[in-house]
């Protein structure tokens, strides 16, 4: 798969992710920003840099559910690979 597809890949997820309504407001910014950055018109490995700290940042939130801190770990996973 190419990086481009990658990419539309992980916004998808990160879209499904920010449509749960389970999620804190605060993390749902945090994914709308992520989702921004990825979309942008940035050098691919500045996109992917970016992403990985605001990702980073909100699964060391402690009030984070586990099962959200899973997902967004799963979401690192996918951009590793980009």
């Amino acid at each position: 798969m190419k990086s481009p597809e990658k990419i539309k890949e992980i916004i998808d997820t990160l879209s499904e992710l920010q449509g749960d309504p389970t999620i804190p407001k605060n993390t749902g910014t945090k994914i709308q920003e992520v989702i921004d950055v990825l979309n942008s018109d940035s050098e691919l490995s500045m996109k992917v840099n970016k992403a990985f700290n605001i990702l980073e940042g909100i699964a060391d939130n402690s009030n984070l559910q586990s099962y959200i801190r899973t997902q967004i770990w799963n979401i690192v996973s996918m951009l590793e690979k980009v």
